[in-house]
């Protein structure tokens, strides 16, 4: 499949995944009975092996009022052995689809890692702090919408 096919694929599941109610059953999200408090000591403060590419983006004060938002698309290629850093989602909900291989993610709101497999969409919200690294053998694509403040 070529990248303009992947990406509209993606592009419309995240369309179907911000139209579903809250009450969707995700996978790849903590296990059961492994919610709580993670504090995630000596987690990684700088990306490893990622490339983060902006495919689109749209200004949200235009389009719906929102000064100062944007709605951006972005593709993440996660090489083995690769780190996406520690972050916050705190005033920057993100919709995340995995279109290649498998990670997992480490959050403070789970006990133990999170594995995200090709196909599965995770909602990334105020709640959550964590970071994701890629220890398979396989480059990972990852697919993120999310809502930023304007730089």
């Amino acid at each position: 499949m070529n990248l303009l096919a992947t990406t509209t694929s993606a592009a419309v599941a995240l369309a179907i995944a911000f139209g579903c109610s809250t009450d969707f059953a995700f996978a790849g999200e903590c296990p059961s009975g492994h919610a709580g408090v993670n504090e995630l000591t000596n987690h990684p403060t700088q990306p490893r092996g990622v490339t983060d590419t902006v495919i689109g983006s749209i200004d949200l004060g235009h389009e719906l009022g929102v000064d100062g938002r944007d709605l951006r698309l972005r593709r993440l290629v996660v090489q083995p052995g690769g780190i996406v850093p520690f972050h916050s989602h705190d005033g920057r909900p993100a919709i995340i689809i995995t279109l290649r291989g498998q990670i997992l993610e480490f959050a403070t709101n789970c006990s133990t890692p999170i594995l995200h497999r090709a196909g599965e969409t995770v909602r990334e919200t105020s709640k959550v702090s964590h970071y994701w690294i890629n220890r398979s053998k396989a480059v990972v694509e990852l697919l993120s919408a999310d809502v930023k403040a304007r730089d």
